[in-house]
């Protein structure tokens, strides 16, 4: 029986009453029902196109066919439960591996980033036998209840920072304490760190780990300062902790340059612990946990073992693996790299057009425009970002987002297989949309006069 197919009030009508409203969609006033997608496109129950500039999830591009190939093939084959002996699952492990700095050699295989944030904090704990976690604020690493306490974005409207978890500051040289006129931004923001392990230190605690995404990405699409990883590391292996990478958001060559965005902070800098997740399986749902082998064998050695019942399974590793396929047969990372420079370069010009735009930062397809009131001050401009997302998507047809903590940044996190008209499609339409916002308030600006 052909699956039935409601009309778009009656499936808000059926969401409202069996979702959680806590569940919240994308454009709530007045949403989207997506029906089908290819590529960096959507399409809704009218056969209108949507440009993605959101779904970082869809790495590859919706709908890809070498994607559904094989999730297809292995589904029709055999998919069961992880613990049986199975081809896929080892042979995507050492794929994985030949992507990562050598010592990174160890993989456990969950379903979402949030699992693999929480293993990865098991895991720290497990091997330092401590318990305290240093964070950047801002951050968000999950939907656990052991990675809100973790993640400030989210603890500070609950029930607040446990004793055990410690904020470091967001090294932002837009808005944080050093800027850009700083000498080593990098150097200064490493030191707060170094400054709150000693702070834990007269406490009489123990550092576990510091736990940081490579790009911090609700913190407002954030470039961290050269050398800042590296220095961190040496201060929290000093203090007997780990250095957790959470490249959930950012891995699988986003940034082009490289395949993973820690690598950005150079060669001499490699984490203890990598989590992977959201472009793993292309929007099936795949994570993982990368790591040491000392780690693994302090993990294994608590005498309990550890299962998963579908991390890892044999569909999951078929689209793994074929997701890395298209990434090397398609050159994502080289799109990545040259669309990515090409929306940045073409946003910095609108800086010199536009006085809202405060700061365009990026790197690669992980790209934000942050729009502020005043240049000199640097207000946020909280309603005219959302004021441009809505038109984007009311008249060009564009889907984009907001992050930072004042939702101020326009973030750009689309398909790898974002072109180069896409780029220009988006530019020319924020443009205007700016142009018409800064007309609109000279003329009140007058009325006033």
């Amino acid at each position: 029986m052909a699956q039935q197919k409601l009309r778009k009030q009656e499936t808000l009508a059926m969401r409202k009453r069996l979702i959680g409203q806590s569940c919240r969609l994308f454009y709530s006033d007045d949403p989207v029902k997506i029906v089908r997608a290819r590529g960096q496109y959507l399409f809704d129950e009218n056969n209108q196109r949507y440009l993605d500039c959101i779904s970082n999830v869809h790495h590859v591009g919706h709908c890809h066919p070498k994607i559904t190939e094989a999730a297809a093939a292995q589904m029709d084959l055999l998919n069961t439960n992880s613990r049986f002996l199975h081809d896929n699952i080892v042979l995507y492990a050492d794929r994985l591996a030949a992507s990562l700095p050598e010592k990174l050699c160890v993989f456990y295989f969950v379903n979402s980033g949030s699992e693999a944030n929480d293993l990865a904090l098991r895991l720290a704990q497990q091997f330092t036998q401590h318990q305290d976690v240093i964070v950047v604020d801002h951050a968000y690493h999950g939907h656990l209840m052991s990675l809100i306490d973790i993640s400030p974005y989210k603890f500070r409207k609950l029930a607040g920072q446990k004793e055990w978890v410690h904020v470091a500051p967001l090294p932002d040289t837009y808005r944080g304490i050093y800027r850009e006129t700083h000498p080593n931004p990098g150097q200064a923001y490493a030191d707060t760190v170094k400054d709150l392990i000693e702070d834990v230190h007269k406490k009489g605690r123990k550092i576990c780990a510091f736990f940081a995404e490579s790009l911090p990405s609700v913190g407002g699409q954030i470039i961290l300062p050269q050398g800042y990883s590296a220095k961190v590391a040496e201060y929290v292996h000093s203090a007997g902790g780990v250095y957790v990478a959470d490249e959930v958001q950012t891995g699988f060559g986003r940034v082009g340059s490289h395949f993973w965005a820690f690598q950005l902070q150079g060669e001499d800098f490699c984490p203890d612990i990598v989590t992977l997740g959201k472009p793993m399986g292309n929007g099936h749902p795949l994570a993982c946990v990368a790591t040491t082998k000392e780690i693994a064998d302090a993990f294994t050695a608590n005498g309990v073992e550890y299962f998963n019942t579908f991390g890892g399974n044999p569909v999951s590793c078929a689209i793994g693996l074929a997701v890395l396929d298209v990434i090397k047969e398609e050159d994502l990372r080289g799109n990545a790299m040259t669309v990515g420079a090409h929306l940045k370069d073409l946003l910095t010009k609108l800086q010199t057009r536009h006085q809202m735009i405060g700061d365009v930062r990026g790197v690669g397809l992980f790209v934000g425009l942050e729009l502020v009131k005043d240049r000199e001050q640097r207000t946020p401009a909280t309603e005219c970002a959302a004021l441009v997302v809505k038109r984007l998507k009311e008249e060009d047809r564009i889907f984009v987002s907001t992050d930072g903590p004042w939702e101020s940044v326009l973030k750009f996190k689309p398909p790898l297989c974002f072109s180069m008209e896409d780029a220009e499609l988006v530019a020319q339409c924020i443009d205007r949309i700016l142009t018409d916002v800064e007309a609109k308030r000279l003329e009140l600006e007058k009325e006033d006069i």
